[in-house]
C-alpha cells in the first residue's frame, strides 16, 4: 500500500511520497491547519496531481460508449415489458371464491386432478372452484360419477348431457351450458344439436325418445306435479321407471350444481367453446404420431 502525506504548516505545504504509486490522500496538520480553500498546490503538485487522476482520453471514450449502451439496453427492456404487460390479458378469474394452492390440498384430490387433465388435456374450471371445500368436492364427485358415468339402463353418455344442457338452459347456468354442451357433441357427433337445445328444445332436431325424456327432465327442473302420465310418455317410447328415476336424479343434481355455479360465479373454460364443432384431421394425428 502506499499513501500520499500533505503536511499543511503556515509557512509551506509540503508533498511526500512513499511510493511511486498512490492509493489515496491523507491530508493531516502538522502546526496549524490552513482551510482548503487556500490551498494552492504547487507547480510539482499540480503535474503530479493531473498525473495521476487524469483518465486517457480512450477511457473517456469507452465510458462514454458504454454508458450510452446501457441507456439504450434499459429503454429497449422498458419498451417490450411495456409491450407484454399491454399485449398479455389479465390472470383469467373463474370465481369469486380463493383458489386454494395444489400444495394445500389433500392427496386424493390433487391426483384426481392429475388424472383429468392429463386424459382431456387441461383441467375443468369446476375442480379447480369446488376444490374450496374438500369435503363436498369428493362428495359432489363421487355422485356425478355415479350418475354420469354409470353402465347400466337405457340413457346413452349422450343423452345424459343433454339433460344437462336442457335443464341448465332454463337455470341459465353458463357453466354447464358450455361445458355439457361441449361434451354432448363429443359423444353424439351432432355439433349443433346442444346449441338448438340450448334456445327452444321444442324446436330442436330430436327424436320422439329424445323429446320424451327431454320433457320428463324438465317437468322435473320446472317443479311441476309428477303424474303416472309422465312415467306413460316415457314408457310409450322404451324406458322405465329405473330410468326415470336416471333422468330426474341427474336434473336434481344439476339443479344443485347450476346453483352453485351461481353462487362462485364459475366461469367455463375456453377450450369448451370449441370441443366438438369440426371433427378431427385423423389423418394428420396419423401423421403427429409417425
Amino acid at each position: 500500500m502506499f499513501c500520499i502525506a500533505l503536511y499543511i504548516t503556515k509557512d509551506c505545504i509540503s508533498l511526500f511520497k512513499n511510493s511511486s504509486k498512490f492509493d489515496f490522500f491523507l491530508i493531516r496538520p502538522f502546526t496549524r491547519t490552513l482551510p482548503l480553500s487556500s490551498f494552492q498546490p504547487t507547480n510539482m503538485a499540480n503535474n503530479v496531481f493531473l498525473k495521476l487522476f487524469r483518465a486517457p482520453a480512450s477511457t473517456h471514450l469507452a465510458c462514454l460508449r458504454s454508458g450510452s449502451l446501457l441507456r439504450e439496453k434499459a429503454a429497449a427492456l422498458t419498451a417490450a415489458e411495456s409491450r407484454r404487460s399491454c399485449s398479455n390479458p389479465p390472470p383469467e378469474k373463474i370465481s369469486r371464491y380463493p383458489i386454494p394452492y395444489t400444495k394445500d390440498l389433500p392427496y386424493d384430490i390433487v391426483e384426481l386432478m392429475e388424472e383429468v387433465e392429463s386424459k382431456g388435456g387441461f383441467l375443468p374450471n369446476v375442480f379447480k372452484v369446488l376444490s374450496h371445500r374438500p369435503a363436498e368436492f369428493r362428495a359432489f364427485f363421487a355422485y356425478y360419477n355415479e350418475l354420469m358415468n354409470k353402465d347400466t339402463g337405457r340413457l346413452t353418455k349422450a343423452d345424459r348431457e343433454l339433460i344437462v344442457v336442457a335443464t341448465s338452459s332454463y337455470n341459465k347456468c353458463l357453466y354447464c351450458v358450455v361445458s355439457h354442451g361441449a361434451l354432448h357433441r363429443i359423444y353424439s357427433k351432432k355439433p349443433t344439436l346442444s346449441d338448438q337445445v340450448v334456445v327452444n328444445y321444442k324446436a330442436a332436431e330430436l327424436t320422439a325418445r329424445e323429446h320424451a325424456m327431454l320433457d320428463f327432465a324438465m317437468a322435473l327442473c320446472r317443479c311441476d306435479t309428477i303424474t303416472d302420465e309422465h312415467f306413460r310418455s316415457l314408457e310409450e317410447v322404451g324406458f322405465d321407471r329405473e330410468d326415470a328415476w336416471d333422468i330426474a336424479a341427474i336434473a336434481a343434481f344439476f339443479a344443485m350444481s347450476n346453483r352453485l355455479a351461481h353462487l362462485t360465479d364459475m366461469r367455463p373454460n375456453l377450450e369448451f367453446f370449441n370441443m366438438g364443432r369440426v371433427p378431427r384431421d385423423k389423418t394428420k394425428n396419423q401423421a403427429e404420431d409417425k
